[in-house]
């Protein structure tokens, strides 16, 4: 009994002896905090109301793009994949519990054995009597039936930051899979309305087209009277030309917006439901920016790095405990016997064992070193990328705010250039009958027309998609 407290006392001088041993050289974690501040406003502007507040449901009020979305929401390949993240996320938190729980087994095996009769061992069972009068049998059988299991002591809390650290990361692609149903929800609705401007110019240049013909047969009636030479109806001719042209340019472009929107929406070439008229007339949804600090809290982009650099840190930690002993147990229990009638005899056929053991790196810790300085630049890596994406909301929001505020002083300027063009061009027309301005003056005042025209409309369209751009930079849409 005294040796066997002896023994206990070593065991345990040496475990306190490996102990310091490897935890006396342990590096430091890189200790540096990220910066989350931000301006206090977007363009001195004080507004504290949240347009991020409203969802997407509210905020679009075409019910042809709402049936869009929402099919977007359901089809979408890419937001499938992300789904799918999330599920191998979740069974990455499965397999890091195990480690915290014991693993248990069971096992069965039979086997045979023949020893040379002059080895210790086969000396010893020839010696060895079962029962009075018999000997143990050559060749000798084996067979063992058991329970065992096996447990890693938790002591320096690796294991439970492993776990905490995928739990981290499982959240972070959730707010992934946020950030991607804003994505999706702001390119639908840019799409759409790319789609609805592109109706509006292909109409605009078929207006023009017949404009333009009952101009050329105006040119063709003053050749035949003499007043204007065959150059004259030549250029009207080549003006008819270049906008049939255009005309089918802008069909192309029609087909390739449908075909995008239902690549978003995950189906096959169809018909894009939605309403061609007065889209002029359409306004921007209003945005109401906020203060930046509330970017933290919307942006999923930025609650994702967040969580990403809180993971980051946590695997510091868990590199960081590899420095250290770790403290198993392992224990087993069940029956072995060497012939099948001996297995139930008790006790005699019982076998049982109970093993602890404390094992720490002392040499060839460069491998331990190298996982722990990576672990340390990632956590820098990730809190660079958590300060990066907090200035790139701000800029963003801060340059569609100023983007949707130049393009209303420049729509109203456009408007009133249309208005002039195209009163310009009955006067023109007016002048060129009467033989008061020539047919150059003509054909440059239709062209500045159509221009002019065309760009009122791309201007509608940049404020529309500024406006959603400004929603979807300020975190909303999930």
């Amino acid at each position: 009994m005294i040796m066997k407290k002896v023994s206990i006392k070593k065991r345990l001088a040496l475990a306190t002896v490996v102990a310091a041993i490897t935890s006396c050289s342990v590096p430091k974690a890189v200790q540096q905090t990220e910066n989350k501040t931000t301006p206090a406003s977007y363009n001195s502007s004080a507004d504290t109301a949240q347009t991020t507040l409203l969802k997407w449901k509210e905020f679009f009020t075409d019910p042809n793009l709402v049936t869009l979305i929402d099919t977007a929401l359901a089809h979408n390949q890419e937001l499938s994949i992300t789904m799918q993240e999330i599920e191998i996320a979740k069974s990455e938190i499965r397999a890091k519990r195990a480690p915290l729980i014991p693993t248990m087994g069971g096992r069965v095996s039979a086997g045979v054995e023949k020893v040379g009769r002059y080895t210790s061992q086969g000396a010893g069972d020839a010696s060895t009597d079962i029962a009075p009068g018999k000997e143990v049998p050559d060749p000798l059988t084996d067979i063992t039936a058991g329970l065992y299991a096996n447990w890693e002591i938790d002591i320096w809390k690796k294991l439970r930051t492993a776990k905490k650290a995928a739990v981290t990361r499982y959240l972070s692609t959730v707010e992934g899979k946020n950030f991607m149903l804003t994505n999706l929800v702001a390119e639908v609705a840019t799409s759409y309305y790319e789609l609805l401007a592109l109706d509006n110019q292909l109409e605009i240049v078929q207006q023009n087209i017949s404009l333009q013909k009952n101009a050329l047969e105006i040119v063709k009636v003053q050749k035949e009277a003499s007043r204007v030479t065959e150059l004259a109806v030549q250029k009207f001719q080549a003006e008819v030309l270049g906008s049939q042209s255009l005309e089918f340019d802008l069909l192309q472009q029609i087909k390739e917006a449908e075909n995008n929107i239902n690549f978003l929406l995950g189906r096959y070439p169809q018909p894009i439901v939605r309403n061609k008229s007065s889209f002029t007339s359409l306004l921007p949804p209003l945005v109401k920016a906020g203060v930046p600090s509330q970017l933290l809290a919307n942006r999923a982009d930025i609650r994702q790095a967040e969580l990403d650099l809180a993971a980051a840190k946590l695997d510091v930690k868990v590199a960081r405990a590899e420095f250290y002993p770790s403290f198993g147990i392992s224990a087993a229990i069940g029956f072995q016997a060497f012939k099948p009638s001996y297995i139930t005899r008790l006790p005699e056929s019982l076998l049982y064992s109970v093993a602890g053991d404390l094992a720490g790196p002392l040499v060839n810790r460069n491998g331990i070193k190298a996982e722990f300085s990576a672990a340390n630049a990632r956590q820098l890596q990730a809190m660079y990328n958590y300060e990066k994406n907090i200035l790139n909301a701000y800029m963003e929001v801060s340059t569609q705010l100023s983007n949707i505020d130049n393009l209303g002083k420049s729509y109203v300027l456009k408007s009133q250039q249309v208005d002039a063009l195209t009163k310009s061009i009955d006067i023109s027309n007016d002048l060129f009958r009467n033989a008061r301005a020539d047919y150059l003056e003509v054909l440059m005042t239709q062209r500045d027309a159509l221009d002019a025209k065309l760009e009122l409309v791309e201007t509608k369209k940049e404020q529309l998609t500024a406006a959603v751009s400004v929603y979807r930079d300020l975190g909303g849409g999930w």
